[in-house]
C-alpha cells in the first residue's frame, strides 16, 4: 500500500507540474478542463460538465447521501512568469500566479487514491473543478449549473506563503474578507498647460481625490475595523503640456461584511465628490461588488482542523497569522449555500523565497501536495499510509 501512496503522490506532483506549463484565464480553462477530464476518464471516475469549464466528478455513488464535495479551482491570471522554474508557463503573459494548479494536482491526487480503495468509502464524494475564481465567480455559476444537487458539506483550501510550512488556519467563523472594486471618474475644462487659470485641473483634483480616501479606514472608520481601501490606479492626460479633461482614478476594497462595504462606499462616494467638488470638478464614482466574505461553519471547521492535528500534531495549528485575510475567495459563495470549511495551509519552508501568491516570481510549493491528499482522503473518511 506503501508503493501505491507513493505512486499517488508522485502522479500528483506530475499532474502540477504539467498544468502549470500551460495556464489559462477564468473562463477559457478548456486545455485545462480537457485534461482534467482525461484524467478521469483514465481513473475510471464518471464525471460531468458544470458551467462550461467546471467539471463534477463522483466517487462511491452507491455509498450514503447526502454526498460530501471537495473543491478545487483552476484558473490562472494575467501575469507574466519570472519564476525560473523548469515548469514555467508556456502561455506568455498568463501564469499560475496562486497555485491553483496545486489545488487542482491535490484533488486528483485524491480522486485517484479514493477511487482506488472505493470498496472503503461509505459516503458519497463529489469532487468541484472549478474555474474562474480569480474575479469571474466561477462557484456562483457551479452552483447554479447544480454542483451542490444532493451535497450536505463541502471543504476547500488554499496554499498561504505567509505561513510556516504545514501550519493550518481554519477558524470557525470569518477566515478572509469580502471585496469589491470602485472607479473615479474626475472632469473638468481641460486647455493648455500654459493657462491654467482657464482650466480644471482634474490632476490635481484626483490627487486630492487619491489623498482623502486613504484617509477613510484610519480616520472614517473605527480602529477595530478590518477593512482596506487601495488605489490601484491613476490615469489622466494625453501629453505634457496639455491640461487633461478627465481623470479616471481605480481600486479595491476588503470588508468583512456587507454593513461595512455599504458604509465603506458610501464613504467614497461622498469623500470623492466632496473633494472633486472643492476643486471645480465634476465627479462620478461607480462601485461593482465582487465576493463576499468567506465565513465557516463552526463544526465543519473544528472538523478540519481535528484531522489536520492528528495528522501533522498540535504544532501544525495556526497560532500567528492574523486573521481574517484580506483577500478573497469566491468559496464563500458555497458557504453561503451549505455548511462547510475554507482553510489556509503554509507553504512557507524556507527552502526557497517566500514569494507571495500573484507574483511573478511565485510558484507553489509541491511538497503540501501530499499532506493535502492525506487530509482531503481523511475528511471522507478513508485512511492513508502513515
Amino acid at each position: 500500500m506503501s508503493n501505491d501512496w507513493q505512486n499517488t503522490v508522485e502522479f500528483a506532483r506530475a499532474v502540477r507540474r504539467e498544468l502549470h506549463l500551460n495556464p489559462e484565464l477564468s473562463w477559457h480553462e478548456h486545455e485545462t478542463a480537457a485534461r482534467i477530464r482525461q484524467i478521469l476518464d483514465e481513473l475510471h471516475i464518471r464525471w460531468r460538465s458544470c458551467a462550461g469549464t467546471g467539471t463534477v466528478a463522483l466517487i462511491n455513488e452507491a455509498g450514503t447521501s447526502p454526498a460530501i464535495a471537495l473543491r478545487a479551482d483552476i484558473d490562472a491570471l494575467p501575469i507574466k512568469e519570472n519564476s525560473g522554474v523548469a515548469w514555467s508557463s508556456e502561455n506568455e503573459g498568463c501564469m499560475h500566479a496562486c497555485g491553483h494548479d496545486g489545488h487542482t494536482a491535490a484533488l486528483l491526487g485524491t480522486a485517484k487514491w479514493l477511487k482506488q480503495h472505493e470498496n472503503s468509502l461509505q459516503r458519497q464524494i463529489v469532487l468541484l473543478f472549478q474555474p474562474a475564481e480569480e474575479g469571474g465567480h466561477g462557484a456562483r455559476e457551479m452552483i447554479a449549473a447544480g454542483a451542490l444537487e444532493g451535497v450536505s458539506e463541502i471543504y476547500g483550501w488554499h496554499n498561504w506563503p505567509a505561513l510556516p510550512y504545514g501550519t493550518m488556519a481554519c477558524p470557525d467563523a470569518l477566515v478572509m474578507c469580502g471585496n469589491g472594486t470602485f472607479s473615479v471618474e474626475i472632469s473638468g475644462r481641460g486647455g493648455h498647460a500654459s493657462q491654467p487659470e482657464a482650466c480644471d485641473d482634474v490632476v490635481l483634483a484626483g490627487a486630492a481625490v487619491v489623498q482623502a480616501l486613504q484617509q477613510i479606514v484610519s480616520r472614517r472608520l473605527a480602529p477595530q475595523s478590518q477593512a482596506v481601501i487601495s488605489i490601484t490606479q491613476f490615469n489622466a492626460g494625453s501629453a505634457p503640456t496639455v491640461m487633461a479633461d478627465k481623470a479616471v482614478i481605480q481600486g479595491s476594497i476588503r470588508v468583512p461584511d456587507e454593513v461595512t462595504r455599504e458604509r465603506i462606499n458610501q464613504l467614497i462616494t461622498d469623500t470623492a465628490r466632496h473633494t472633486a467638488a472643492a476643486y471645480n470638478t465634476e465627479c462620478l464614482v461607480v462601485h461593482t461588488p465582487r465576493y463576499q466574505a468567506t465565513i465557516n461553519h463552526p463544526d465543519q471547521a473544528a472538523t478540519a482542523r481535528l484531522i489536520w492535528q492528528e495528522l501533522f500534531g498540535s504544532e501544525s495549528m495556526n497560532h500567528g497569522q492574523s486573521l481574517p485575510v484580506m483577500a478573497s475567495e469566491d468559496f464563500s459563495y458555497y458557504l453561503r449555500k451549505i455548511p462547510g470549511a475554507f482553510a489556509l495551509i503554509g507553504s512557507n519552508d524556507g527552502r526557497n523565497t517566500p514569494h507571495p501568491c500573484h507574483s511573478p516570481h511565485y510558484d507553489f510549493n509541491d511538497r503540501l501536495l501530499e499532506d493535502v491528499c492525506r487530509w482531503f482522503c481523511r475528511l471522507t473518511g478513508m485512511r492513508t499510509p502513515p
